[in-house]
């Protein structure tokens, strides 16, 4: 089942010759923090990108259970991913911003193992799987890449398992917001101190394995404690490092990939 081509009249696409994959590019942004990017490195990168597809919040991006054989790269908006178990509590997985790719993992299973649901309107970079895995073939660079990003996401799992075992629900939540906050800096979308926090406290309370009332009152306490100021969704650090001491939080960010000598390209 190809989720993305269900229900077309809410999405709009445009040819890919038309897209512009460039410096602002959330996606771009995150390679050229591995590595260096030429403009053919772009120009063949924009080449695999078959549509750039607009969607509407609360739309399926990928069901748990079903074939999905796309890489979507996020240029706007937010995202869910999340298991839905039979009692139908909802577990979040993980959080996807801008310049995160869906389909990773579950473009790389015979059948996805979680669901992806887009929790505002958002704009996806579309290209099949396939096509990507030409373009390793062609510029191994690509591959590497993917295995860098890939090896981020690792990390960032690490955690929130340790999140949900061993944290405490302050800790938790505390880290989750520091976490979202680095993730939103590194492709431009948030200031040093301050960003908008795209997710309810619902989902929070999801991915936390809090109630929405537990969380609520572990925000109350940052906020009496100095930590955070939160207005509607606008949320400040007031105190960066005792917030980040709390949660023992370092923002998880891969090295450089090493570039070789010639000699041993050869």
């Amino acid at each position: 089942m190809n989720e993305l081509s269900v229900r077309p009249v809410t999405a709009h696409t445009r040819p890919s010759r038309k897209l512009d994959i460039s410096h602002g590019d959330p996606f771009v942004m995150r390679l050229r923090d591995f590595t260096e990017l030429s403009a053919q490195d772009i120009n063949s990168l924009r080449a695999v990108i078959e549509t750039e597809l607009t969607l509407k919040k609360r739309r399926d991006l990928v069901l748990d259970g079903y074939e999905f054989s796309k890489l979507c790269f996020v240029k706007e908006g937010y995202a869910a991913r999340y298991k839905l178990l039979r009692n139908g509590k909802r577990q979040i997985v993980n959080f996807l911003l801008p310049g995160d790719v869906v389909g990773l993992p579950g473009s790389f299973l015979e059948r996805a193992a979680n669901s992806v649901i887009a929790v505002s309107n958002m704009t996806l970079q579309i290209c099949l799987l396939e096509a990507f895995v030409a373009l390793c073939y062609r510029r191994p660079k690509f591959g590497l890449l993917l295995s860098w990003l890939a090896a981020q996401e690792t990390a960032n799992y690490a955690e929130h398992i340790i999140d949900v075992g061993r944290r405490t629900p302050i800790e938790r939540l505390a880290r989750l917001l520091l976490e979202i906050h680095s993730r939103l800096v590194m492709v431009g979308r948030a200031s040093d101190c301050a960003f908008t926090l795209p997710f309810t406290q619902e989902m929070m309370s999801d991915a936390l394995g809090l109630s929405v009332p537990h969380l609520n009152r572990m925000l109350t306490k940052l906020r009496a404690d100095g930590m955070v100021a939160v207005n509607e969704r606008h949320v400040e650090f007031i105190d960066l490092k005792a917030i980040q001491l709390l949660a023992q939080f370092h923002p998880i960010r891969p090295m450089r990939i090493p570039v070789p000598d010639n000699s041993e390209i050869d």
